[in-house]
């Protein structure tokens, strides 16, 4: 449940969301699958936007992730920019989910951070590690440029 809590808090808000923040936190200590000062950096990103109006916090996603390349939640962005090999990788990402039942919405693009995080909730926790361990230096350089903003 941890990659799926994950998904669903770098998703746009959306009222659905804000109703579920008040489970989050007990979700992601009850598993364990983060430390503890993980835990506690995303309680508090919960506590901050369970207090903030839908609307405001829809801005603030809008201007933190779509208009900052260093913070976009496409992953191949980073590494690939705009370029054909993008288009390849977004073909192979999209036939790893659906070799393993993943069913993706036309909404988003594969390389999407919270789509990844959603593959990830439904692999047994050492193949999600094992998943997880390629694009973790892009995710870490997300987490730093998000805290640089911070």
């Amino acid at each position: 449940m941890t990659y799926k809590t994950l998904a669903l808090l770098l998703s746009y808000p959306q009222e659905e969301l804000q109703q579920f923040l008040a489970e989050a936190t007990d979700i992601l200590i009850s598993e364990k699958l983060l430390p503890t000062d993980e835990v506690q950096k995303v309680a508090a990103f919960i506590d901050h936007f369970a207090r903030e109006a839908l609307l405001e916090w829809q801005a603030h996603y809008v201007q933190l992730f779509d208009f900052g390349r260093s913070t976009s939640l496409h992953l191949f962005e980073h590494v690939m920019g705009v370029s054909k090999d993008r288009g390849q990788a977004m073909v192979d990402l999209l036939e790893l989910y659906n070799q393993n039942g993943l069913q993706m919405s036309v909404n988003e693009l594969p390389d999407y951070l919270p789509v990844f995080l959603e593959f990830l909730s439904t692999q047994p926790a050492d193949r999600a590690a094992e998943l997880l361990a390629s694009p973790i230096d892009i995710i870490a350089r997300i987490g730093a440029a998000l805290a640089e903003k911070d």
